[in-house]
């Protein structure tokens, strides 16, 4: 009896030990099928060129192809969800933003924050969005909007996509600059880019790409950019900081993936984003279609800078919550 049962037991031990081998060799030498990539976003715009490129490299170096499945809907909870119940074999990712990570949480539109996935990396940073001002609303530099809206309270117009990521950059330049903004929800980027043309609002945060040309036909004038040092993708555009008001709000994406993914599968993926960005080719692809610098941070680090992020946004709850209303 005691001889069955030891046989048994170590036949049961020799099975699992094989099987935990098995799924080692396959984090090893992941990936081993095309990854379905999650985005939550529509075609076409920042986040879904930032995960096409990252695709286009990863195959180069894989030999493996990526499946960008647009996923917009709910400001991106719909994308997390689905991520979340995906099976943990690393078959499938999320790439998105701060925005839908962290914003959300901030603003009421979900229960959770990043670390209802295993971070892998910041797989890059937007470093490329502008504050711009119309033409009709007299607005040059960071001074004239100050004096402006300190002058008459309320009075200069904020278009934005209320409860969203540039609502918050409009929050945080309220509270740092001391002054009271209107806000109106202005939609997508195109529809906020004609309510500018159209003089229904005074003053946007967009992506440099979308405005450029804008910009240099004097229809709109580039306040200012929103980063630590100057992005000199985007030319003779000054920092918040240079004019006087200490505003830094950059936007990283994450890449992640459900719950209990294998570790070496999550470390195997920042590994090669890290080989990404040091090919010269994206770079360039990076800073001719977005005005964009390659950024890259390891697991460790991103996951502090999500935490640093979502303590700084957290300032803003009761205001991001009551204007998304």
């Amino acid at each position: 009896m005691f001889k069955k049962l030891l046989t048994r037991t170590l036949v049961t031990a020799m099975v699992a030990a094989t099987a935990s081998t098995a799924f080692a060799a396959d984090a090893t030498n992941w990936p081993t099928r095309p990854i379905q990539v999650v985005v939550p976003a529509g075609a076409g715009g920042d986040t879904d060129f930032n995960a096409r490129t990252m695709a286009k490299y990863f195959t180069q170096l894989t030999g493996k192809s990526m499946v960008v499945t647009n996923m917009g809907g709910g400001g991106g909870t719909i994308a997390v969800s689905q991520v979340q119940g995906s099976t943990p074999d690393g078959n499938t990712l999320f790439f998105g933003h701060t925005g839908q990570l962290v914003v959300n949480e901030v603003a009421g539109l979900a229960d959770y924050s990043y670390d209802v996935l295993d971070i892998a990396c910041i797989a890059a940073v937007d470093k490329g969005a502008v504050f711009v001002s119309s033409k009709a609303s007299g607005i040059k530099d960071v001074k004239d909007l100050v004096d402006k809206a300190k002058a008459a309270p309320g009075t200069v117009v904020y278009g934005t996509e209320m409860g969203g990521f540039s609502h918050l950059q409009g929050l945080m330049f309220e509270k740092l600059a001391g002054v009271k903004l209107k806000f109106v929800d202005s939609g997508s980027a195109a529809e906020k880019v004609t309510s500018l043309l159209g003089g229904r609002a005074d003053l946007g945060a967009i992506s440099f790409g979308v405005v450029q040309d804008y910009v240099t036909k004097g229809d709109m004038i580039a306040v200012a950019q929103p980063n630590a040092e100057r992005n000199t993708l985007l030319g003779e555009i000054k920092t918040f900081r240079e004019q006087g008001v200490d505003m830094v709000m950059d936007k990283p994406y994450v890449i992640a993936f459900p719950k209990g993914t294998d570790p070496a599968i999550v470390a195997r993926m920042a590994s090669i984003m890290k080989q990404i960005t040091e090919k010269p080719e994206y770079a360039q692809d990076l800073a001719k279609t977005y005005k964009q610098p390659v950024s890259y941070y390891g697991t460790a680090e991103s996951v502090q800078i999500l935490e640093k992020t979502r303590a700084t946004y957290m300032q803003y709850k009761d205001a991001l919550r009551q204007g998304g209303k």
